[in-house]
């Protein structure tokens, strides 16, 4: 699958200033960039996802960008095929793959593999969330502490989706997820790689997310949603879950004032940061890059190229 060359990851928590830096990395080295976001695969996501723009689309060519529609279907095993397919093309025209996001599990699909746990039950799946509905919300979460609490504090108490795929693999493989995550330990290394997470002091990061929150408001990040919404997609699927898509659909169904949606999806931007930070501190080959001061893409752009020469000086 591998012909020799290495992976350059570049991760860091919303907002951090990824994109632009990894644009301007991807023309010096004549690359490809590979998005490692689980919310940049909806096509018509395309404010609240924060997207590379069109023109710098045209500058670099993205891949794992609008794969598909909001209410499809999409697992991190569809991710580690199409993306696998991505990095092969791009290592198959002489050049290094450049994978750039903030989705732990897609990094750690591409850096480590996956288990091949039981398929999905989608009757089962159904079963479990009309018992969370029907009970209230963390019930489904309290049964996993209850049948497996070592792949229990892996999970956040209000991440559904992980819980319900615990609960199903126990069910329909008769064995704990915890279980097949430390037969399988994600050791695969499907690619060689190096990882960089891009990290700023919480005192200068958070008025970043803020002001980020700002801009996409003003570039009508309510009317995508209500869009969306118009089109008929419903606030129970995965995508309308999102940052951003949530907050304001309950903001169209009268539910939050607009003064409180913005500053409920400030709160929990930032939140979301401090699980990224949480996250990538278990990723223990990963290389901290601290960008605190640096606002200017070129700036990031320069401080990261340093990094891949310390790094190769050190392979």
């Amino acid at each position: 699958m591998f012909d020799g060359k290495s992976l350059i990851i570049i991760a860091g928590p919303t907002g951090v200033g990824k994109t632009g830096a990894s644009i301007l990395l991807a023309q010096d080295l004549r690359s490809e960039i590979v998005s490692a976001d689980s919310m940049q695969i909806y096509r018509g996501m395309d404010i609240g996802t924060a997207k590379p723009t069109l023109e710098q689309r045209r500058q670099v060519h993205h891949h794992m960008i609008d794969i598909v529609e909001p209410d499809h279907p999409y697992s991190v095993g569809d991710y580690y095929r199409d993306a696998q397919a991505a990095i092969d093309g791009i290592n198959a025209s002489g050049c290094t793959p450049i994978v750039v996001g903030g989705t732990g599990l897609y990094i750690r699909a591409l850096t480590r593999g996956l288990f091949n746990g039981p398929s999905a039950d989608m009757e089962l799946r159904e079963q479990l969330l009309r018992h969370e509905e029907t009970n209230g919300p963390g019930t489904l979460y309290k049964d996993l502490l209850q049948s497996d609490p070592e792949a229990a504090i892996k999970i956040h108490p209000n991440d559904i989706r992980r819980t319900i795929r615990a609960l199903e693999v126990h069910a329909v493989g008769d064995r704990k997820l915890s279980h097949f995550h430390r037969e399988h330990a994600f050791k695969e290394k499907p690619y060689p790689y190096t990882l960089f997470f891009l990290v700023r002091s919480r005192s200068e990061l958070y008025p970043l997310i803020e002001a980020r929150v700002d801009r996409m408001v003003a570039d009508g990040l309510e009317e995508e949603v209500k869009t969306l919404m118009e089109r008929g997609f419903s606030p129970d699927l995965i995508s309308m879950k999102g940052l951003g898509y949530q907050h304001f659909m309950a903001f169209h169904t009268k539910k939050l004032s607009r003064h409180d949606t913005v500053a409920l999806l400030k709160r929990d931007t930032k939140r979301f940061a401090k699980r990224q930070f949480t996250w990538f501190r278990r990723e223990h080959e990963s290389i901290w890059i601290d960008i605190t001061g640096l606002r200017e893409p070129e700036e990031i752009a320069v401080r990261i190229k340093k990094n891949i020469e310390i790094s190769n000086k050190l392979v």
